[in-house]
């Protein structure tokens, strides 16, 4: 089967459609437009390449996918986040937080946050599609993650840390606030043990498609993104 190759007008292909090896490749091109990250996300594709080949489209089978109302805390990151000594805040560092995520980690040769990349989700943060997760520590900003909300649907993207638990209490503040705000899903994308440990679970992908098609529709909260204080 051939990979469709996409201008930037063409519509992305069904999602049924997606190679089953590797797991989940839709299509390469398109470009990276607030409008087609929209519809991709609204569709339940994201893109994710390296510096140096086309843009490609991913919508995996199963999906990864973390429900709310289903978030597991551990106890020993509940008593960490007792503590107090992180404070943690949305959109207001929305650019420092994709540049931290974008730094190299040890475990990896590179970073898939190019500055093309970067500059798509910038716009798509100032059009109020995308949103940040700041941990901060003593005036420092020491964590976070950022994501795409589209109705009562955020696609989590990727998050960072330079203090141990940072980016934990970043994901299990926002995760409690989604769930204040009647979120019904946080897209994971690909299984991975650490995301298993506070409740994400694997479902098919129609039935992630199908979920976004109720939950897309609906009005979300305003822009920026503000945390409420009840929130721990």
């Amino acid at each position: 089967m051939s990979l469709p190759w996409l201008s930037d007008d063409d519509p992305l292909p069904p999602v049924d459609s997606a190679l089953r090896r590797p797991n989940g490749l839709l299509a390469a091109g398109g470009g990276l437009s607030v409008r087609r990250l929209v519809d991709a996300y609204s569709k339940g594709c994201f893109p994710w390449y390296s510096e140096g080949e086309p843009v490609l489209w991913w919508s995996p089978d199963p999906r990864m996918v973390l429900v709310p109302a289903q978030l597991h805390v551990p106890r020993s990151l509940a008593r960490r986040m007792r503590r107090g000594d992180i404070t943690i805040t949305a959109d207001l560092a929305f650019a420092d937080v994709m540049a931290g995520c974008a730094e190299p980690r040890d475990d990896q040769g590179g970073t898939w946050i190019t500055d093309e990349m970067m500059s798509a989700y910038l716009a798509l943060h100032a059009a109020g599609h995308a949103h940040s997760i700041e941990a901060w520590q003593d005036g420092l900003l020491v964590g976070g993650l950022y994501g795409v909300a589209l109705g009562r649907a955020f696609f989590g993207e990727s998050m960072f840390t330079r203090v141990p638990d940072a980016s934990k209490i970043a994901l299990m503040t926002l995760v409690a606030q989604l769930q204040q705000w009647e979120f019904g899903v946080v897209d994971c994308q690909m299984k991975t043990e650490h995301l298993a440990r506070f409740g994400a679970r694997e479902i098919p992908r129609a039935a992630f498609v199908r979920q976004l098609d109720v939950l897309v529709p609906q009005a979300g909260p305003p822009c920026p993104w503000r945390m409420d204080p009840i929130v721990r």
